[in-house]
């Protein structure tokens, strides 16, 4: 059973060290995945600040795919009952994200009218926590992934 409190405090202090938002919620997550928490952060790099900087797919809403991915693991291409059930599970996340927040794009999310050109990165200081949700994004996608996780697994009783 995932501790879904436990994993969104992980999340958020990954984030406010200054892991990207994609690398926040994966992170917190990789001993349910089973991996080398260098190889997650390095894979998942260039996913944050909507893949990428490009304020597509918010890196939270990524990350928690990534992280889907582990509870139906689709890693066989002809097996189509594993692949529905991967995007199903995916589906399902997107919506609970979308229900809650209007939209699983970053720039939405932002408030930007236009993508971002630039690869730099914004400086991590107290008004760029103030003026984004990136912080409560993280949290809210690490909370969703766990509700799943111990959905899917039957835990009746998930510790929130």
């Amino acid at each position: 059973m995932i501790d879904v409190k436990q994993k969104e405090q992980e999340a958020v202090a990954l984030f406010k060290s200054g892991y990207n938002c994609c690398q926040s919620v994966v992170l917190a997550y990789a001993d349910f995945m089973e991996q080398s928490p260098e190889v997650l952060a390095t894979i998942t790099a260039p996913m944050g600040a909507g893949m990428g900087r490009l304020r597509e797919v918010c890196g939270t809403v990524t990350g928690m795919f990534l992280v889907s991915g582990f509870l139906h693991k689709a890693n066989d291409p002809k097996d189509l009952k594993m692949k529905a059930l991967s995007y199903a599970t995916v589906q399902e996340l997107a919506k609970e994200f979308t229900d809650e927040n209007g939209s699983i794009i970053c720039r939405d999310l932002l408030g930007l009218i236009k993508k971002e050109e630039s690869p730099v990165a914004d400086e991590r200081n107290a008004e760029y926590y103030k003026k984004r949700p990136c912080v409560e994004l993280v949290a809210m996608s690490a909370r969703l992934v766990g509700e799943k996780i111990n959905d899917k697994l039957g835990c009746t009783n998930p510790k929130i």
